[in-house]
């Protein structure tokens, strides 16, 4: 599998969770360019990237892994629990 073909299957992926978990049927509202790529990495034939939707209703990271040795591809689903900020004295 070529980098962008891992990329559009991830992000494919990733809407149909967020279709499937998250929005109401029918409602089209969140799209493929609605999903992004905020990383992105291959050793191999081994794949993996961050993924976000640009959505503020979505407060989710995804994990896209793709075993080239297997050819499955593993979805990993985070939810952000909090964002805290420190000083730092430089």
């Amino acid at each position: 599998m070529i980098n962008k073909e891992f990329i559009e299957l991830a992000k494919q992926k990733v809407l149909e969770y967020h279709t499937e978990h998250f929005m109401e049927p029918y409602d089209d509202r969140i799209t493929l360019d609605n999903v992004f790529v905020a990383w992105y990495s291959k050793v191999l034939q081994n794949h993996k990237a961050l993924l976000g939707i640009s959505d503020m209703d979505d407060q989710h990271y995804y994990e896209a892994t793709y075993n080239g040795d297997k050819k499955q591809l593993y979805l990993d689903i985070y939810n952000k629990q909090e964002n805290k900020c420190f000083e730092v004295d430089e």
